[in-house]
């Protein structure tokens, strides 16, 4: 037995860092190699959710970068303790972590004789990421109240909010919540028996359990776990049979105390074709949504991502991603990841023209005659007597709030700039605050006649930028 060098083992993260970088995350720098004998390199993990994560998502690209930086035909095997000698590795033994538990507790009926061979009810566990925790989730007006309850739920189970029912859009953070639940139970007790899965593997589990003739398995496997957390249970719509076994299913697990977590693209009442002892059933608990982030929210998740990743951008680059992505935390994810994978392939930093570069778009160098924000802001600033510093903070006081709006009226009217743009440029403020700016100037300089000149003298002085000026 021998243990990987320093140096060898920082050359196998520079490879994954430099081949593999979407993979890569902060918290590979708590792994450890444990012992590289007869071909085999352990890696020791902090926990057995990051053990798990990284045997079934990522151990190709760790193999490849052993066998690089050694030259040797060399396995990988992660592991969330390290074995105390050769013989007490079990090489035959499943990589699931311990929280799995598919064999049927002692107390159970033995199961009737099957000419099948048992379903490996396992194989559609979902897979738990370490990304997905409570540390890592972005909180905002959107989800404070589905975050609240899914942490109740996490130090409570089967006590606070049962069952907690979570909907909205697509990539808005339900299967984050989902996960960051599942971890905090496990981190607080690790033999808790929790069953993770999608509501299709569900329904296909039982459909084949049907076919199979082995529904008593597969009652004993979703009806005597501690925690029962099913995903994207709206596709219940519509299957009669699924319903019916998902609606014992749960009054089994409900009376017994065990928590159950669901989530969906639509409220219980919303979801077509569901009976209404289900929709009943989902009302008993916690229903709530998550909705789509405003831009703040975005920045901070923009920053989490990239921090995570160990993406270094600037906030310019933040808050352009920020405003050109709108609609959900895995698009986002994504942006950031376009942008890290073409700063890779360019071999440059990663700043705002490399940053539109990936996202499909050209800084157009500011043209003769074309109106920049500053243009505006000078003109603006000037005429109140205000700093540009009072219009982007928070103050609400009608000596700032007016210019305020006055510049944004006037950046929509003269510039090309999205209401997403235009907001985050003024403290960060969402495109709804930005149509109010819009609107109430508009509605004011219809009935007010001193102030419609005066928006017309303000835009006159407006001059666009020309070649060589400071302020373009």
């Amino acid at each position: 037995m021998s243990k990987l060098n320093t140096a060898l083992w920082r050359d196998m993260m520079g490879y994954l860092r430099e081949r593999h970088a979407p993979i890569c995350r902060q918290w590979f720098e708590q792994l450890e190699p444990v012992d590289l004998d007869s071909g085999l390199l352990q890696i020791k993990t902090a926990n057995a959710v990051q053990q798990n994560y990284l045997q079934k998502r990522c151990l190709d690209q760790f193999v490849e970068a052993a066998q690089s930086v050694t030259g040797q035909l060399v396995a990988v095997k992660f592991v969330d303790r390290p074995a105390a000698a050769p013989a007490a590795v079990n090489t035959a033994a499943p990589e699931e972590p311990a929280f799995i538990h598919a064999e049927p507790a002692p107390s159970a009926a033995p199961a009737p004789a099957s000419s099948h061979e048992p379903l490996d009810f396992d194989a559609d566990q979902m897979v738990l990421s370490p990304d997905y925790s409570f540390d890592n989730f972005i909180t905002g007006p959107n989800n404070q109240m589905a975050h609240a309850a899914s942490v109740a739920v996490a130090n409570q189970p089967g006590v606070a909010y049962n069952p907690l029912f979570i909907h909205g859009g697509v990539g808005l953070g339900k299967t984050h919540l989902l996960q960051a639940v599942c971890q905090k139970i496990l981190s607080d007790n690790p033999l808790t028996n929790i069953l993770y899965v999608s509501c299709d593997a569900f329904m296909n589990q039982f459909i084949e359990c049907v076919s199979r003739g082995q529904m008593n398995e597969f009652r004993h496997r979703y009806r005597h776990v501690d925690v029962l957390v099913i995903d994207d249970i709206h596709f219940l719509a519509n299957k009669d049979r699924s319903q019916e076994e998902f609606f014992h299913t749960f009054n089994e697990l409900y009376q017994s105390n065990r928590q159950i977590v669901l989530s969906s693209d639509a409220a219980p009442t919303e979801i077509p074709h569901l009976e209404e002892r289900l929709v009943s059933r989902f009302k008993w608990g916690l229903v709530t949504p998550v909705q789509k982030p405003g831009f703040e929210t975005r920045v901070a998740i923009l920053k989490a991502k990239a921090k995570l990743r160990g993406v270094e951008a600037g906030s310019d680059v933040i808050d352009y991603l920020a405003s050109k992505v709108d609609s959900n935390a895995r698009e986002l994810e994504g942006a950031i990841t376009t942008v890290q994978g073409y700063a890779a392939l360019q071999q440059r930093p990663i700043d705002l023209k490399l940053a539109h570069e990936a996202m499909g778009e050209d800084i157009e160098p500011p043209r003769v005659n074309q109106v920049t924000l500053q243009n505006i802001i000078d003109v603006v600033t000037r005429y109140y007597n205000v700093k540009l510093q009072d219009l982007q903070s928070r103050r609400r006081h009608k000596s700032v709030t007016e210019p305020r709006q006055v510049c944004m009226w006037l950046a929509r009217k003269r510039t090309r700039f999205s209401l997403e743009e235009i907001g985050g440029y003024f403290g960060g403020r969402d495109h709804t605050t930005v149509m109010h700016s819009i609107r109430t100037t508009d509605e004011r300089a219809a009935v007010d006649a001193a102030f419609a000149r005066q928006l017309d003298q303000l835009d006159s002085q407006i001059t666009p930028t020309s070649p060589g000026d400071e302020t373009g």
